[in-house]
């Protein structure tokens, strides 16, 4: 998620401790090959991550290529962004990074990304992201007065249920080093709903036009089955199956808001609240 530069990207330091309660425990995962035999016949797979972490992107990438799927839906471009990503422009990797403005873009350094884009070419890649000024505006407005298509076909017309409100709410917090101030907070949690919901809508979208399976790329917090895509893609079309697997840095503790998790190295990176203490 990205919102101001105080967002920690890939920061989900709240991920077991506030989550809503799920109907099903989630299982652990070995390999890239355990999640294929899972989503065999699934509509869309979502495949979380934390963004800056390599194993993660390899994880993904070696899914992707079990499961060859129809289309691909990226957080970390934009719908017009995603034409780029085509077979030949993915043979290059600075073209395609300079295609996709990525150096100016703040996701993390485009060789953790390449290889999965490169895998995605072969399918139809749609883009998600949803721009800095109109993720402001939800800020401002609410996520319901700037999405763009049927916002109540998304639930977002609709106010959250007060106690996922203060969840999300205080894990908004958290992932801001407990920087901001309390009456900010709710402007987070639009410009997540919003996220949330321009995923489901291209994945909807590329289902439609290109079948199944659909895969999206995003991070562990729109992966989240109690209210992120998962939730979301549930109440527009409760008809369509939905595969969500979390990828974390260290085992979690308890029931998890994911169908199915997988554990990789921590990354050794500089305490993104040093700066603000």
């Amino acid at each position: 998620m990205r919102l101001f530069e105080v967002t920690v990207s890939g920061a989900l330091p709240a991920l077991v401790a506030l989550m809503l309660p799920v109907a099903a425990t989630a299982e652990a995962v070995a390999t890239a090959g355990d999640v294929a035999q899972r989503i065999e016949g699934v509509d869309v797979v979502i495949l979380g991550e934390v963004h800056d972490n390599p194993a993660h992107h390899v994880f993904q990438t070696d899914v992707v290529e079990a499961l060859d799927p129809a289309a691909i839906v990226f957080e970390m471009v934009t719908a017009e962004e995603a034409r780029f990503v085509t077979p030949d422009l993915a043979a290059d990797a600075e073209a395609l990074s300079e295609a996709l403005g990525w150096a100016e873009s703040g996701w993390p350094d485009f060789a953790l990304y390449y290889p999965l884009f490169r895998q995605a070419a072969r399918a139809a890649v749609y883009g998600a992201e949803v721009p800095r000024d109109v993720a402001r505006a939800a800020f401002a407005e609410g996520a319901a007065a700037v999405f763009p298509g049927d916002a109540a076909r998304f639930g977002l017309s609709d106010p959250l249920d007060p106690d996922e409100q203060v969840m999300r709410e205080a894990e908004q917090q958290e992932a801001h080093c407990n920087a901001l101030p309390e009456d900010i907070l709710s402007g987070f949690v639009e410009a997540q709903r919003l996220r949330d919901a321009a995923l489901a809508e291209a994945a909807l979208d590329a289902l439609e036009a290109h079948g199944a399976p659909v895969v999206i790329v995003t991070g562990n917090g729109h992966a989240r089955t109690d209210w992120g895509v998962p939730a979301l893609l549930a109440r527009a079309a409760p008809e369509v199956t939905v595969f969500a697997l979390g990828q974390f840095e260290s085992a979690p503790e308890g029931s998890v808001p994911f169908d199915a998790w997988t554990v990789a190295e921590p990354v050794d990176r500089p305490d993104p609240c040093a700066a603000l203490r």
